[in-house]
């Protein structure tokens, strides 16, 4: 087991250059290979450079890239528009639709002994490690897996062997994934590289996966003033100290701790990332550690226009709302519908305030009447976004027009947000 490359700090600056002599190395040390399979994220992941990082393998690789499997996870496959925006130059033809619910084959069961140690006693089932049919039957000699390290409120940072055995999972282990770590608790995960869910996939890779031909490249990616993206730090390897020294830097750039807690946040939804309260939700949990009780949340989503990507969690949301967690476990126990879709209940906590702050949901494409149907107060997308001119706002501390203070985040998917509580002493 093997890092490869490793480059980074808190004020790189890596470009396309950078990355190209990266991956030139790495795939000359690691010798040729004929047929490889590169599974980059979806349009969720859009400023994670993995877009760029397809291109190139491609461009280095030729015609040794046999197949592109973006790690849909349970998201809606890519639309044409969008493979042409995130992978640039790409012929169609290579990319490969992830289906959840019927491409997948379990590997392996990690033990139940072994998932309740590492849950304290939370989760006390075997938790099956799913993958793609196409990683196992594939034929390929290269399985590359790109994407981006930054906090996340299933698995405390995102990506690694996530993108492998969630974001080309299957029903059972994304629905017990992510039920398991919403029962454990966000705060107690969320920034974090060592949580019950890593422990648990890193345990699948080690005992499960010795037949393929895993490779990570990992990215740490900052938004700074003025919404600009810089790529921080490139990270290539088959193993868990690749991941690690990953998670140590994002948890440097993207974990922003507020020295008081702001009564009002704005956070945007750039309408090219977020089309669903699935994937937009990521401005409530990843902003809910810093709002004061009693504040707000103003979300501005002006393409909003669904709740889960995948139909049938769209109709469990529609149904039961986004309720506190107490209430979602209870329900969880006497309703077959939501036992059975746990992925679905996962995210009704996730996107709960927990009664702590009112949410303001301005969605684009959603009526006043099926935004307050889920629990939110609705908001009119005109004219909220005019009152909160984006092009005006500075990331962070602002004013509003009446002279009340607002902290705004242009965009929730690149970070986590706290106040007035201690950070993680470690982001491993």
């Amino acid at each position: 087991m093997t890092t490869f490359f490793a480059t980074g700090s808190a004020t790189a600056e890596l470009k396309t250059d950078d990355f190209r002599a990266a991956l030139a190395k790495v795939l000359g040390t690691i010798g040729a290979r004929r047929r490889v399979l590169l599974i980059p994220p979806d349009t969720s992941r859009l400023p994670s450079q993995a877009g760029a990082l397809t291109v190139l393998c491609r461009e280095l690789l030729g015609s040794a890239v046999t197949d592109i499997m973006p790690a849909l996870g349970t998201h809606t496959a890519m639309s044409p528009a969008q493979l042409d925006q995130m992978f640039p130059g790409i012929p169609h033809e290579l990319f490969r639709v992830h289906r959840w619910r019927d491409d997948v084959e379990t590997i392996g069961e990690v033990p139940a002994e072994y998932v309740s140690q590492v849950t304290e006693g939370i989760w006390n089932r075997d938790w099956p490690a799913q993958v793609n049919r196409l990683l196992i039957e594939g034929g390929h000699d290269l399985i590359f897996s790109l994407g981006q390290v930054v906090p996340h409120e299933v698995i405390g940072m995102a990506n690694y062997n996530k993108n492998i055995f969630v974001g080309t999972g299957g029903v059972r282990g994304i629905n017990e994934s992510h039920f398991l770590s919403a029962a454990y608790g966000m705060e107690r995960v969320m920034g974090r590289a060592d949580t019950p869910l890593r422990r648990i996939l890193n345990y699948a890779q080690d005992h499960f996966c010795g037949q393929l031909p895993l490779l990570y490249a990992l990215t740490v990616v900052e938004q700074v003033a003025g919404g600009e993206l810089k790529t921080r730090g490139l990270f290539i390897g088959d193993d868990h100290a690749t991941f690690e020294r990953a998670a140590e830097l994002a948890y440097e750039v993207n974990f922003i701790h507020l020295d008081r807690a702001p009564d009002h946040v704005v956070a945007y939804l750039d309408p090219a990332e977020f089309k669903s309260t699935w994937l937009g939700n990521k401005a409530i949990y990843r902003s809910r550690m810093a709002i004061a009780d009693g504040g707000r949340l103003t979300i501005l989503a002006p393409e909003v226009r669904e709740f889960g990507e995948d139909p049938q969690i769209d109709t469990l949301i529609r149904r039961y709302g986004y309720r506190p967690s107490a209430e979602v476990l209870e329900l969880v126990q006497t309703h077959d519908d939501l036992a059975d879709n746990l992925s679905a209940a996962a995210h009704l906590i996730h996107g709960s305030s927990e009664g702590r702050f009112e949410v303001i949901y301005a969605a684009g494409g959603l009526s006043r009447e099926e935004v307050e149907s889920v629990g939110y107060t609705y908001g009119d997308p005109e004219t909220l976004l005019k009152r909160y001119d984006i092009s005006r706002l500075a990331d962070g501390w602002n004013r509003d027009p009446d002279g009340d203070e607002l902290f705004f985040i242009r965009n929730p998917a690149l970070g986590l947000w706290e106040a007035d509580r201690a950070a993680p002493t470690t982001a491993r």
